[in-house]
């Protein structure tokens, strides 16, 4: 979620603050690394084929659901990891709205236990692992999103143009050992990549990030190939999503730019909202619509602002057309202190309780639920 003057249901943490890094940053790969023995493999399955993924049973399947935001932000200053609950009776209210997927934004010092945060480490990973398992035990298929990421000191409070080569690859490398054994979730690579050009997106470069808006700070990015080499020396084999230019909303240079893959599982992550460009159906036709045909594409990320639903009962047909999957940013309900008006949220509560904005995909759903029925 491109960070605005609207959160769309993200806090944002607007002091730059510089920490040492601790001392665990100089721990081994295998000790910020949850053993992969202790994620037990899932009934789900699903991987690419063609244009399409496909489930255990080799069913072409899209992904159909929401982002959990929280996990990317809460971790930073407080002692808790969700924004809300994470229990069975949370995910029941998700799978009421006739979903198959969960996207959970990540902060990468977080998993790693570095910087300064808050609740970051083992007890992170944890917590996030339990999520995963009962996210799957519903039938919910879970991609995990490098969402926050800041090179060396800096602590990962928002939003970086690109991954950096300092954190990006060993939170990559843990992440895959952690969950090479369980074929029911993706991996996104980097949430949002912007003020960046193709060539840096694909194999690095030196990005500027504007720190409280006064001091342009340099750092060396990891590139898309460097983050899927990072994947795959684990010798996982899991789906990778990728997002283009533009927070995600550019697909244009994707194909021509597209990584190497020696396992052949990537797949086109597109974000589209109302007010981020890219966001009329002459532009999905000519930019992504093209893609689906060569490639599995999900839009990890898609709303609209001021608590409206035009926007999104236009793209979803479109998006049901093109056979492209998509989860609706967020699932965070306004009763915890903010409204939709503010940013994209779905739920007034976490019962589930659609907004005037969350009620078009739930009704949505629940249509094409019927008609699959």
């Amino acid at each position: 979620m491109r960070v605005v003057s609207r959160c769309r249901g993200e806090r944002i943490f607007r002091a730059a603050r510089t920490v040492p890094i601790a001392a665990a940053i100089v721990l081994s790969l295998s000790a910020i690394t949850l053993s992969s023995s202790t994620v037990s493999a899932s009934a789900l399955s699903i991987k690419v084929r063609g244009n399409h993924l496909v489930n255990q049973d080799g069913q072409t399947i899209r992904l159909l659901g929401v982002d959990r935001s929280g996990a990317e932000y809460e971790c930073v200053t407080t002692h808790q990891v969700f924004d809300g609950p994470s229990n069975p009776a949370s995910v029941r209210a998700m799978v009421s709205w006739h979903i198959n997927a969960v996207r959970v934004p990540l902060n990468e010092d977080c998993w790693l236990g570095i910087n300064g945060v808050v609740t970051g480490g083992a007890a992170y990973r944890a917590q996030i692992v339990r999520y995963v398992h009962t996210l799957e035990s519903f039938g919910l298929y879970v991609i995990l999103d490098l969402h926050w990421a800041a090179p060396g000191t800096y602590q990962a409070y928002n939003q970086w143009p690109m991954a950096d080569a300092d954190h990006s690859p060993t939170f990559w490398k843990s992440m895959a050992a952690t969950f090479k054994s369980n074929h029911a979730v993706l991996f996104d690579l980097f949430n949002e990549p912007y003020d960046i050009t193709w060539p840096c997106w694909l194999s690095g470069c030196q990005a500027s990030y504007e720190v409280n808006g006064t001091t342009l700070t340099y750092y060396e990015t990891a590139g898309m190939q460097q983050l899927v080499d990072a994947v795959r020396s684990t010798g996982a084999t899991t789906p990778l999503m990728l997002g283009g230019l533009g927070h995600a909303n550019d697909a244009s240079g994707w194909r021509h730019y597209e990584p190497k893959d020696p396992d052949h599982q990537l797949v086109v992550s597109f974000h589209t909202y109302n007010f981020g460009g890219w966001d009329s159906p002459s532009l999905w036709n000519v930019y992504v619509g093209p893609l689906a045909k060569v490639f599995p594409v999900v839009t990890g990320e898609f709303g609209e602002d001021g608590c409206t639903d035009t926007f999104d009962l236009a793209f979803m047909p479109w998006a049901d057309r093109h056979g492209v999957s998509y989860l609706g940013w967020t699932w965070d309900a306004t009763d915890q202190g903010w409204d939709c008006s503010s940013g994209p949220a779905l739920i007034e509560d976490y019962g589930g309780k659609p907004t005037a904005y969350g009620i078009a995909l739930k009704e949505h759903l629940a249509q094409l639920a019927k008609l699959s029925g």
